[in-house]
């Protein structure tokens, strides 16, 4: 019997979603505000480099206090390089070297598609609700929620989600801007979570633009040179 027509290929539909969002290998920068209860905010500008579907880097160029900071990720392994304190420290995804809302996981972001399958994929109208289960025990949020577009296939929502179906966190995509080259995404993404009321973290994106990298780039050796990018 013929397959419905209205099947959907939930992978392929996540892979689509994955090349909306940004080329395969790109460089970005981008602002994150930390916005706390009180209404206090702590901001930072990072400049990241994305190679393939397991290799990003990340550097912090202002406040002056995290300057010439970097971050490495290659598949699951994270790092973070001090100036003056030698060799790069090992990182893990559920930590975060901004603190805030948004873990590290979130700030060197790979393919949806390398840590997650699609279990299910749900039609909620004008829009694809996509269930993610994580490949591996090691990937930050065991389950996603996906909420997709249909029209231009890029995520409005994300929620995070433990093994036992706990909230961690929601992503809110917000505010699709033209980068040029064919990459027009969401420009801002917020996130709160039930476990940090009255927080509230943003991403902003200035600029995103497709670029190759030599694989020396995501290497340990490399990440207090990350500068010579730029």
């Amino acid at each position: 019997m013929a397959a419905p027509a209205y099947a959907i290929d939930g992978n392929q539909l996540l892979e689509q979603v994955d090349r909306n969002l940004n080329p395969e290998s790109y460089e970005s920068y981008k602002k994150l505000i930390n916005i706390e209860p009180d209404g206090s905010k702590k901001e930072f500008v990072l400049f990241t480099v994305k190679k393939g579907k397991d290799k990003v880097a990340a550097m912090f160029i202002s406040p002056a206090s995290e300057k010439g900071r970097s971050t490495l990720r290659l598949d699951e392994n994270m790092w973070l390089y001090i100036p003056n304190v030698g060799k790069p420290i090992r990182i893990t995804s559920l930590q975060s070297v901004v603190g805030g809302v948004f873990n590290n996981s979130d700030l060197l972001r790979l393919d949806y598609t390398s840590e997650y399958d699609v279990e299910k994929v749900e039609d909620k109208g004008s829009e694809h609700l996509l269930h993610l289960k994580a490949k591996t025990k090691s990937v930050a949020y065991d389950k996603l929620k996906m909420w997709v577009n249909k029209d231009n296939l890029l995520p409005s929502k994300i929620e995070s989600l433990t093994e036992a179906s706990m909230l961690i966190k929601t992503l809110y995509f917000k505010e699709i801007k033209d980068f040029g080259g064919g990459i027009v995404r969401p420009s801002v993404i917020e996130t709160d979570s039930p476990l940090y009321k009255g927080y509230k973290s943003v991403m902003i994106f200035a600029k995103v633009k497709e670029q190759t990298f030599n694989d020396e780039v995501f290497t340990l050796t490399f990440m207090p040179k990350m500068e010579s990018l730029r």
